[in-house]
């Protein structure tokens, strides 16, 4: 199953048992199974023998200083970069079709990314086909853009082209969404916004994501489990068993106190 001569993705169908415990809102997100995973940038070791498995609908959040591998991580699950040694798996959990394709995976990086010469509605309609352009609008609105379809991207606030980002990345309607600190530019109250509109297409899609963070607060409201890269290693986990929605409680700000006094007594 883990091939360590070759860094590679494997689409596999023959995975480990579930965990008993894992209750993930799973009706088409991807399990992902991560073994063995190490990544060299020439003599300079980034990922050391991580070890991870992600249940096919699970929140996860990776938090950890800079330069820990997270992003990089991100990038190896996205099949931008390719392992050093180890295997990334992926295992469908809708049975449309065998495997995980380049439309199943989609991320969201800081940076919006829009194209200045297409309007909202083009932007969002990128890569799809003239059937799907109904679910692109369906999800414009969900966003709350549908009045700003026709405008432009220099037209809009920072927030807002983070809503279309986040539309053209759903419009796909991948299994599997990245985030890699998608929201580190956005004031506070956008910023709120924002996690409370990516959890709720996450409640109704049911895609796996994966959100790369600095703010632990962040991945305490978001995250059904928190994994801390230190050294690229995995130093510890926390599952968050807070219900939804989320609100700041006594339980809420000790798991966050929990987090960040974990994030500061790494190197």
């Amino acid at each position: 199953m883990t091939d360590l001569s070759l860094g590679r993705h494997v689409h596999s169908t023959d995975f480990p048992h579930q965990s008993p415990t894992a209750q993930y809102n799973n009706t088409m997100g991807a399990e992902i199974l991560i073994e063995q995973l190490h990544k060299f940038y020439g003599s300079v070791q980034v990922l050391t023998d991580l070890n991870l498995h992600i249940q096919p609908g699970e929140f996860l959040a990776i938090v950890g200083r800079s330069g820990c591998g997270k992003s990089t991580l991100l990038r190896l699950i996205a099949d931008l970069e390719q392992p050093s040694y180890g295997s990334i798996q992926f295992k469908s959990a809708r049975h449309i079709r065998e495997g995980i394709t380049s439309d199943d995976i989609r991320v969201m990086f800081q940076d919006p990314r829009l194209l200045p010469w297409r309007n909202i509605q083009q932007n969002v309609q990128l890569g799809l086909a003239n059937t799907q352009h109904a679910e692109a609008a369906n999800l414009l609105e969900k966003v709350g853009l549908q009045a700003k379809a026709d405008l432009w991207p220099s037209q809009l606030s920072g927030g807002q082209r983070q809503r279309v980002a986040l539309a053209r990345a759903l419009s796909h309607r991948p299994r599997i969404l990245l985030l890699d600190e998608p929201l580190g530019a956005l004031d506070a109250l956008t910023r709120l916004e924002m996690q409370n509109l990516i959890e709720q297409l996450w409640l109704e899609q049911g895609f796996t994501a994966i959100l790369v963070t600095h703010d632990v607060s962040e991945a305490v409201q978001l995250a059904d489990r928190i994994i801390l890269l230190d050294q690229g290693r995995i130093a510890q986990q926390f599952q968050v068993s807070l219900a939804r929605p989320r609100q700041k409680s006594v339980q809420f700000a000790t798991l966050e106190q929990q987090v960040l006094s974990a994030v500061l007594a790494t190197e």
